[in-house]
């Protein structure tokens, strides 16, 4: 079992530079910590997300940190130019000296590709077109593609990645069919959703990798998120996770609302209390987070936890606060209890 952090970057009522600071810093201590990655959304025009180009901020976190692996969830491969693409990804991977993890997708909101001048209908296509010629910069000296969206004949390629043939590609796996071709690529999993959609996912995905004959400690990670809060008690952790979570909803829908629509594949509630409920998000003492994830570990059969330790209006002493009592208390019993099991 390995624990990892999601965040969207959302924003807070504080200066931009500032923003920043304070997030580095909290990646700081995951890395000082133990956590096993940072994955970071992308995402456009929208207070959901302050680090629309993820590499930019990721550049950062190279320097910043020493053991933790990090990179994007997703790269939204239907607005980037593939060779640029892979050239980002090769940079990172040698500034980290080997830790960069990429995460690939077409992106979930139709909304966001339409500012960049991409047909929504048009965009899975091009994300597997794109994703494709990107695979191949990564593993060649020469470029060679034909496709509809994409043409290139014998473009050199300088840069290759540090990590062979390429850093882990992760990707969020909606359906399961998804399943089906991370098993078939190799590829790490991300499903969020209530309990029974991931238990369906995931056994989809052990099904499928069974079948190939590959041993279980080859398979890649399946993992799924949460909103989380530690704090000493309870009540105190609801009562911080309520006004944060309101906060980072109301930039959630942000662009839906805007529209007059609504996501169709993240169908997140409105309250945090529903969202507990529905297991998308967990708050209260060390104590009672353990029992839940425990729970909730074994009911979604995943091997991968990432918890969103900073969302919404939570201040940086909230979310350092949370994020070290985890560290402490729930983590470490986590694991013992996934190598009991």
């Amino acid at each position: 079992m390995k624990f990892g952090i999601f965040d969207h970057l959302d924003r807070r009522d504080v200066p931009l530079h500032r923003y920043y600071a304070e997030r580095l810093d909290l990646v700081e201590l995951y890395d000082r910590l133990g956590f096993y990655a940072f994955h970071v959304a992308e995402h456009h025009s929208t207070p959901l997300g302050m680090a629309p180009s993820p590499s930019v901020f990721l550049s950062s976190v190279a320097q910043r940190t020493t053991r933790l692996k990090f990179g994007p969830l997703v790269y939204t491969l239907p607005l980037y130019h593939p060779l640029r693409v892979a050239e980002e990804i090769c940079m990172l991977d040698h500034l980290s000296k080997g830790r960069l993890q990429v995460g690939v997708g077409r992106g979930i909101s139709p909304i966001e590709v339409g500012f960049y001048g991409v047909d929504p209908a048009k965009s899975q296509a091009l994300y597997l077109e794109s994703y494709a010629v990107v695979m191949k910069a990564l593993t060649s000296d020469v470029l060679n593609h034909e496709g509809e969206y994409f043409n290139f004949r014998n473009v050199p390629i300088e840069l290759r990645p540090l990590q062979d043939p390429h850093p882990p590609i992760w990707y969020g796996v909606g359906n399961a069919e998804g399943a089906d071709w991370c098993v078939a690529n190799d590829v790490n999993a991300v499903v969020n959703g209530s309990l029974g959609r991931v238990r369906e996912i995931t056994d989809r995905f052990r099904s499928q990798w069974e079948a190939t004959g590959r041993s279980d400690e080859q398979m890649p990670l399946i993992g799924t998120s949460r909103h989380v809060v530690v704090a000493a008690n309870d009540a105190l952790a609801l009562s911080i996770a309520e006004r944060a979570y309101s906060r980072w909803y109301t930039s959630f829908m942000h662009l839906w609302t805007r529209h007059g629509t609504a996501p169709q594949f993240a169908p997140f509630p409105a309250s945090f209390q529903e969202a507990q409920r529905q297991g998308l998000a967990v708050a209260g003492s060390a104590t009672t987070v353990r029992e839940i994830l425990a729970e909730q570990i074994e009911q979604a059969g995943v091997s991968y936890l990432l918890s969103r330790f900073a969302f919404g209006d939570l201040t940086l002493a909230e979310s350092t606060a949370s994020v070290e009592r985890f560290a402490a208390e729930v983590m470490p019993a986590l694991s013992a209890e996934a190598l009991v099991s």
